[in-house]
């Protein structure tokens, strides 16, 4: 039980990567709160789902990406919890498209969505971690982000800048011992991946070294290292998980 008695917040945790990370951490014993943004069915599941494993848990509805929310959902959890402990940025979408054909729309949903949000929470969970003098803070960045991708310079600028961001959070609070990390996920078997055409899925497979794809599974497990003890002394990292493809 690596996270016993910790709280852990989870952006976009109702499927997924996220769903996959709350799952890990409520098995760890962490209480967990997670955020969705449209299926409050989905949400109602898996906050159920956690509490039968023994640990407090719920759902809150949040737009990440919009400060006021962010703010708030911080106050709320903080109530309803007490304290956090361990943030995970996860939410993110994308709205693909050649830059040519790229509309501002486009553009702007993304960054605030993928990119905005890492700040958003992070600035209002940062005076509870400031307080206590402990915290670690994931975020869910993209080997995209690192390596780029056509098509996707929209999701590759909000990837890359989280990594960034993560680099010059853990320069400010590491004094405070509060620890940032990002995690850069290959290409994972989600909701995201599952429309992919089977040329483009032989395409992508051709170009990992492991010859297949991720599982969210194993995305939880780097999020649960990067949030207990087993990581201490790591901050201002950004740990690929991609099956080699990133080297």
């Amino acid at each position: 039980m690596l996270l016993q008695n910790k709280t852990a917040l989870v952006t976009g945790g109702t499927r997924g990567i996220g769903y996959a990370i709350v799952k890990k951490f409520a098995e760890q014993g962490a209480n967990v709160a997670f955020t969705y943004l449209n299926s409050e069915e989905k949400a109602k599941l898996v906050e159920s789902e956690l509490l039968a494993l023994g640990v407090k848990a719920k759902a809150y509805k949040s737009d990440a990406g919009v400060y006021a929310q962010g703010e708030q959902l911080i106050d709320d959890v903080v109530k309803e919890f007490g304290t956090i402990d361990i943030l995970v940025n996860n939410a993110g979408i994308t709205r693909d498209n050649l830059i040519l054909r790229m509309s501002e729309d486009q553009w702007t949903e993304v960054i605030d969505a993928n990119l905005k949000s890492v700040f958003n929470l992070t600035k209002h969970v940062s005076k509870i971690m400031l307080k206590n003098k402990s915290g670690s803070i994931i975020n869910l960045t993209s080997i995209v982000g690192e390596k780029g991708q056509a098509g996707q310079a929209n999701y590759a600028a909000s990837k890359a800048g989280i990594i960034g961001f993560t680099k010059s959070i853990a320069d400010e609070f590491g004094s405070r011992s509060i620890r940032c990390n990002a995690i850069a996920p290959g290409f994972i078997e989600t909701d995201m991946t599952a429309v992919l055409n089977e040329d483009t899925h032989k395409s992508i497979l051709s170009n990992i070294p492991m010859k297949r794809m991720g599982k969210p599974e194993e995305i939880a497990d780097a999020a649960l290292f990067l949030a207990s003890g087993l990581s201490t002394y790591v901050s201002g990292q950004v740990l690929s998980v991609c099956g080699g493809m990133n080297r």
